[in-house]
């Protein structure tokens, strides 16, 4: 199943994270936000609308830098996920956790130091691997 994720910057050195409502899977972790690319769409175009259900923040999907993925190991699940992680500098446009949970801003450090799923600190130990606060 392939997914798509967004590490959003806001230039200054934080990055967006948005702690899952406790009623979902991995409930009350922190992730990069995004969801499920469906069969219409190409990773980009699922990040767009995505990004735009959950947070309520419009996209231009020629911004969006394709940056890293990471993958379950097969046997995980009948169909193992596979995230694509882009990047993108927001531009200071109101934002919101629209379908629950909470966003916040984090510096690499911090972000390294949340609770979040294994695919999530995997994405996030290759982002950050040279940044520093």
């Amino acid at each position: 199943m392939c997914v798509v994720a967004l590490a959003l910057h806001d230039g200054k050195g934080h990055w967006l994270m948005h702690r899952r409502p406790e009623e979902k899977h991995h409930g009350g972790l922190w992730e990069f936000p995004g969801g499920k690319v469906e069969s219409r769409e190409n990773p980009a175009q699922a990040l767009v609308r995505e990004i735009s259900e959950e947070l309520g923040l419009t996209l231009d999907p020629r911004k969006l830098e394709p940056c890293r993925f990471a993958q379950e190991e097969p046997g995980e699940r009948e169909s193992p996920i596979v995230i694509l992680l882009y990047t993108c500098s927001w531009g200071g446009s109101a934002l919101a956790a629209l379908e629950g949970g909470e966003i916040g801003w984090f510096t690499p450090s911090a972000i390294l130091e949340l609770d979040m799923p294994p695919l999530d600190i995997a994405l996030a130990a290759g982002l950050f691997e040279k940044a520093s606060d």
